[in-house]
């Protein structure tokens, strides 16, 4: 919804008109009730309107232009006279021009200040109405008559009326097409008076502080969903780690002699591959290097074995002469152990005796 504020003129006080999808909704006279926006209208008589072809390059060339163009058409001092250029324009390039008293602007804005409205556009009675194709067009704005050409607009005053117009025709403006007219006008305002040091001021940067505690009240949220997501993972972690343990205990179980409970099957499984592979070089590496060397010296064989819990491996061993116990002592002591050698005795052609082989 928008609302039309129409300042004093002579002896009437604020008036206003509130528009919305229907059309008009709502009239009254003083401060208009509500937060919409407002839109003040200035009285026809209280503003001159020229067209003039200016320069579109910039909105100050354009000023600039319309400030001598008025200083010539009027008789008072520029420092004394509001300058506003309008947006609307025709195919010659004409563009509206304001001309109203700088305290006249000063005393509507004080005066809509003091009653807390400040007007998103000002915009002088004559430039709500339609820019007609010909002759000119009247109606009647919270009591006062307007008139406006296609590059004109003044107050509708008898004898004024006349001269202006000579005699081409006037047609008034009814119900209907006057409210689309004062809609569309209300929306994108042709003229506005609000330029230069009478700008609308933006508001100032304030803190919204509801809009903090609901972003502190969402970053919250976001922490506490990290968090449990965390928790969520170690919980996986924790319970994926119990798993492959107790897979851990059952496979152990299987490697450990049957019946025995299981407590550390790290260290119990390593206790058990040192009592089947036992000390020193182990008994497989030590018997297959026996073997090996038994195998090079030929007359020689393993008559018994025993393989102790230092680590040593003792080899009864026969041989056809004492000559080649010493040759299988020696491939023993090549193949990097420490043989100690027992006594050989002669008996049945043959001699026997013992080799002590240990980790050098």
């Amino acid at each position: 919804m928008t609302t039309l504020l129409f300042l004093p003129a002579g002896d009437a006080g604020l008036r206003w008109l509130r528009f919305g999808d229907t059309g008009l909704m709502a009239r009254g006279e003083g401060v208009p009730p509500g937060g919409d926006p407002v839109v003040a209208v200035a009285p026809a008589e209280a503003v001159t309107l020229h067209w003039a072809e200016l320069p579109a390059r910039s909105q100050a060339q354009a000023t600039a232009a319309a400030r001598i163009l008025a200083a010539e058409a009027s008789a008072a001092p520029p420092a004394e006279l509001h300058v506003a250029v309008g947006s609307e324009g025709d195919a010659a390039g004409e563009r509206p021009i304001a001309v109203v008293g700088a305290s006249a602007m000063r005393g509507w804005l004080d005066m809509l200040a003091a009653a807390n409205v400040d007007p998103v556009a000002l915009v002088p009675a004559p430039m709500l109405l339609p820019r007609p194709d010909e002759g000119y067009v009247r109606a009647t704005l919270a009591g006062s008559g307007v008139i406006r050409g296609r590059n004109s607009g003044f107050a509708d005053e008898e004898g004024l009326t006349e001269l202006v117009t000579q005699g081409h025709p006037v047609t008034p403006l009814v119900r209907e097409p006057l409210e689309e007219a004062l809609i569309a006008a209300a929306a994108a305002p042709a003229l506005d008076l609000r330029q230069g040091p009478f700008a609308r001021r933006r508001r100032r940067f304030a803190i919204d502080w509801r809009l903090i505690r609901r972003l502190a009240v969402l970053g919250g949220l976001i922490l506490l969903t990290s968090f449990a997501i965390s928790l969520v993972r170690l919980a996986k972690y924790e319970f994926a780690a119990s798993a492959l343990e107790e897979r851990a205990d059952a496979l152990a179980a299987t490697g450990l002699p049957r019946g025995e409970t299981v407590n550390d099957p790290d260290r119990q499984l390593g206790e058990r591959q040192r009592r089947l592979i036992g000390p020193g070089l182990g008994f497989t590496t030590t018997t297959a290097a026996a073997f090996a060397a038994v195998r090079s010296v030929p007359g020689t064989e393993v008559t018994a074995i025993d393989f102790t819990d230092l680590g040593n491996l003792r080899l009864t061993v026969a041989a056809e002469r004492e000559a080649l116990a010493t040759d299988l002592k020696r491939a023993l002591e090549r193949a990097g152990f420490d043989v100690k050698a027992s006594v050989f005795q002669s008996a049945g052609g043959r001699v026997t005796g013992e080799l002590t082989v240990s980790r050098r």
